[in-house]
């Protein structure tokens, strides 16, 4: 069977064939490859058909698919059992090992995905002060927990979705909303409503809308502005913990959360999450407190013991010098891209690349939607027939890990210096 067949055959027994919208490849007037095994920085797909791999799992992958050492870890663990129940030593040495690398991280509690991370956060900032409303930005997407679905980016930008059915007005009522980067309109929340705010959630690098950067002071901004209405300062590292620096984009910009949510690469690509901050939140976390989180699954063995092997590796790795080689290779794709007399915006951070096909900086959701939908699908679909894979939406971010060798980018050149607009 090919990925067309599977595909054919998934959209029978699974809602819309796939397990996660985006993967539908429905933007980009694309069906879906099926994967049969990745390796490095190459996937291979059901067909036998090889591609370098700009999604990387949607980011967990820094260090490639199947490194040697992680996979070693999971099969040890797994001859031992795959999960107990019952906590295990695996997860105290990757709590440590989380801990040492955030300052602002006291103490950590492990769970099973992103999404289960910042709806627990949540939930502790509103019983810490005893408020209800929070503050997201714009365009950013902190999971798909019922609070935070309320102009949200990632899938939900991707198809148009401003909302979704099945979430009560009631539990949105209470989810405000200002532009990521605006610090005047956060300002203006606060004063009209402060005192009844529990907390800003941010992503620090806005990720889920393409790759939008923090403008000079916008992230210290709403670090005073918690401070002086009483509120928690959140930040959602889902996709920036370990990406944007070992010890996150916290670390990058030199701003302390109050709580950070976990996920991604603290796993090393198998399904896990994390939320953390000072002591003197955390100790509220049942049992030792009376704020309620629990999962069967939280601390299992198997994924402790690849984040523990991934973050061992990425301790020693070489992050400045994967950034600069990663700056790069965008600014010739860009210089490619623009030599075809198409509008290029190029941000990048770190080992993240966006390409928007626009005429000015991106710098918020609503200059994303500013960008050529049309040229990107263009785009997309001649360099994944080129072999390239680059994730199926222009709301989505390019990744690069410490895999991607001199010859990948080289190719993914030759390959843009082929596409017809």
């Amino acid at each position: 069977m090919n990925s067309h067949d599977y595909f054919a055959k998934a959209q029978t027994i699974i809602p819309g064939g796939v397990n996660s919208p985006v993967r539908a490849c429905h933007n980009v007037d694309s069906e879906p490859l099926f994967i049969a095994s990745g390796k490095g920085a190459h996937i291979t797909d059901v067909e036998g058909r090889e591609y370098i791999d700009f999604i990387l799992s949607w980011g967990p992958m820094l260090l490639g698919h199947s490194h040697p050492e992680v996979t070693l870890a999971i099969q040890q663990a797994a001859a031992k059992g795959t999960s107990y129940g019952a906590p295990c030593p695996a997860e105290v040495t990757l709590a440590e090992m989380v801990i040492a690398a955030l300052p602002s991280v006291e103490m950590v509690r492990m769970v099973n995905s992103g999404t289960e991370a910042t709806m627990s956060a949540l939930r502790l900032a509103r019983a810490v002060t005893k408020r209800n409303k929070f503050v997201k930005g714009v365009g950013c997407y902190h999971g798909h927990a019922d609070p935070f679905l309320a102009a949200a980016g990632s899938g939900l930008a991707t198809f148009s979705i401003p909302g979704t059915p099945g979430v009560p007005d009631a539990v949105v009522a209470d989810t405000l909303l200002a532009p990521y980067n605006d610090l005047a309109a956060m300002q203006a929340l606060f004063a009209a409503q402060g005192e009844e705010i529990a907390a800003i959630i941010v992503e620090p690098v806005a990720a889920n809308m393409g790759l939008v950067l923090p403008k000079a002071g916008y992230l210290q901004g709403l670090r005073d502005l918690c401070d002086q209405y009483g509120a928690l300062l959140i930040f959602d590292e889902v996709i920036t913990g370990f990406r944007a620096a070992y010890g996150g984009a916290q670390a990058r910009f030199g701003i302390s959360p109050d709580l950070t949510t976990f996920g991604k690469i603290i796993g090393g690509g198998l399904p896990v999450g994390a939320f953390g901050g000072k002591q003197q939140y955390m100790r509220r976390i049942a049992p030792q407190g009376d704020v309620y989180q629990a999962g069967t699954l939280s601390g299992n063995p198997l994924a402790m013991a690849a984040g523990i092997a991934t973050l061992s590796i990425l301790q020693t790795s070489d992050y400045a010098a994967l950034e600069g080689r990663v700056a790069a290779f965008a600014a010739e794709l860009a210089a490619v891209l623009r030599a075809k007399q198409v509008p290029v915006q190029m941000p990048t951070l770190a080992s993240m690349f966006c390409p928007y096909f626009s005429e000015e900086p991106v710098t918020c959701f609503a200059d994303v939607h500013k960008a050529d939908a049309a040229l990107f699908t263009t785009f997309y679909k001649q360099m994944r027939q080129q072999g390239i894979f680059l994730a199926p939406s222009a709301f989505e971010t390019g990744m690069v890990s410490f895999a991607h060798t001199e010859e990948d980018f080289t190719r993914t050149l030759e390959a843009a210096q082929q596409v017809r607009f």
